[in-house]
């Protein structure tokens, strides 16, 4: 058990130097990444069966209505845990793959056209970025992972302090 909290406060945490300007950075890029993303979720879902139709079966992708859901709700409930830096990595990754699949929507169907690939491809850089460095220090990701970190840590002395009074002491060391 405790191994776990270990490598969930691990993943949380962003492990970096605290240049406050950098960090102030990340929670603008990922307001404004998340934030943009959530209305290409909502655009989904006001016409789910023209998405499916227009862009999942035209790559050949099974059940097209429900992955067209999938997608949808993927981007709005992933956007709001990436602005928040919640769960930041894992959001980042699903929103990453909506967008590999965009970017391959748009080579199947227009080739290697800058115009349909870059904001796909800007977004893509932009997710990947969060899967791989985490939300960074002003998310609830590193509230969360230092929370874990300091409550293994406090139960650790606990538990030194228990076996420490439980440890019996021989008699001949009391006598002066």
């Amino acid at each position: 058990m405790a191994g776990w909290s270990l490598w969930l406060a691990g993943l949380l945490r962003s492990d970096w130097t605290p240049r406050w300007g950098q960090q102030a950075v990340w929670l603008v890029l990922r307001m404004v990444a998340g934030g943009v993303m959530i209305h290409n979720g909502l655009d989904k879902l006001v016409d789910i069966p023209g998405f499916a139709e227009a862009y999942v079966q035209v790559i050949g992708l099974p059940f097209p209505i429900l992955l067209s859901y999938v997608a949808a709700y993927t981007e709005i409930v992933g956007s709001i845990l990436l602005i928040l830096g919640l769960g930041s990595r894992l959001a980042a990754l699903g929103l990453l793959a909506t967008m590999a699949v965009a970017i391959f929507h748009h080579v199947k169907v227009a080739g290697f056209s800058i115009p349909y690939l870059e904001l796909s491809s800007l977004y893509a850089a932009c997710f990947l970025f969060f899967v791989v460095n985490g939300a960074g220090l002003i998310s609830l990701d590193q509230w969360l992972g230092e929370w874990l970190s300091h409550r293994r840590q406090s139960r650790r002395i606990q538990s030194l302090e228990q076996s420490l009074h439980r440890t019996p002491v021989p008699q001949d060391t009391l006598k002066l």
